[in-house]
C-alpha cells in the first residue's frame, strides 16, 4: 500500500511542478483558470512552491522509507506548501467584483 501511495504522491507533486514551471517561465493558465486569476506568473510561483513544500512533507514524512528524527523538515515543508498554496494563490487572483446598487 506505501509505494501505491508514493507513487500517487510522486504524480501529483510532479504534474503540480511543471504546471507551476509553465505558468512561472511563460505565463500560461489552464482554461478554467483564465477569468480568476491576475498575475500568472506569481500563481505560477505559487503551484511550484506548493509542489516542492508537498514534496518535502510526503517524502521526508509519512512517505519516507525510515522514519527521521528530526520533525522539523517535514513541518516545514507544509508550512511552505501552505504559503504557496494559500497566500501567493490569493494574492495572484482577481479581486471580486463588488455589487453597486443602484
Amino acid at each position: 500500500m506505501n509505494s501505491v501511495l508514493v507513487v500517487v504522491a510522486a504524480v501529483v507533486v510532479g504534474a503540480l511542478s511543471v504546471l507551476g514551471a509553465v505558468q512561472l517561465a511563460t505565463g500560461w493558465l489552464p482554461p478554467w483558470l483564465r477569468d480568476t486569476i491576475l498575475r500568472p506568473r506569481l500563481s505560477g510561483f505559487g503551484t511550484l512552491l506548493n509542489a516542492v513544500g508537498l514534496g518535502v512533507f510526503l517524502f521526508l514524512g509519512p512517505l519516507g522509507s525510515p522514519p527521521t528524527q528530526d520533525v522539523y523538515v517535514p513541518l516545514l515543508g507544509l508550512a511552505l506548501s501552505l504559503v504557496g498554496g494559500s497566500v501567493l494563490q490569493r494574492l495572484a487572483q482577481r479581486a471580486p467584483a463588488t455589487k453597486t446598487s443602484a
